[in-house]
């Protein structure tokens, strides 16, 4: 901010100095450095958050075919056997409401895979990277391994 102020017959200029000016763009770069980061992580925690949950929605779907049917679905069979019975001969107890509307893809649109393990089961999704495996924000996220 430029100031002309006239004394007489000086005229004297006031204006910011540049140690001044450097020291706003130090604080505004350190301030940059504590909140970007910040910033930038939550938007992916938020998304793999959001994978837990379906998923744990996803469980209670699975749960309710066991209880009634005395076993969770085939791997083959997926969770599309929560939106349509997959074999009325083997699931003759099936609900005559689907347990599940739809089966919702994870947060970056991709389908979440199932597997069944013995008597138990696990999904699996394959995150921003989109493929099996990956580190970092790229990792799956098994239910297994989700906060329950």
């Amino acid at each position: 901010m430029k100031k002309v102020v006239k004394m007489g017959t000086k005229r004297v200029k006031k204006a910011f100095t540049l140690l001044e000016l450097l020291v706003v763009i130090l604080i505004l770069g350190l301030l940059a450095a504590f909140v970007v980061p910040n910033i930038i992580g939550a938007g992916d925690k938020a998304k793999r958050d959001l994978v837990c949950s379906q998923m744990s929605s996803i469980s209670s779907a699975l749960d309710m075919f066991s209880m009634d049917n005395g076993m969770y679905p085939d791997t083959e069979e997926g969770l599309k056997a929560l939106v349509a019975n997959p074999d009325s001969d083997k699931y003759p107890a099936y609900s005559s409401k689907p347990y599940l509307k739809r089966v919702p893809n994870d947060s970056w649109g991709q389908p979440i895979q199932y597997v069944k393990s013995g008597s138990g089961f696990d999904m699996i999704s394959f995150a921003s990277d989109r493929k099996e495996g990956g580190d970092g924000e790229g990792a799956d996220i098994k239910y297994s391994q989700c906060n329950k």
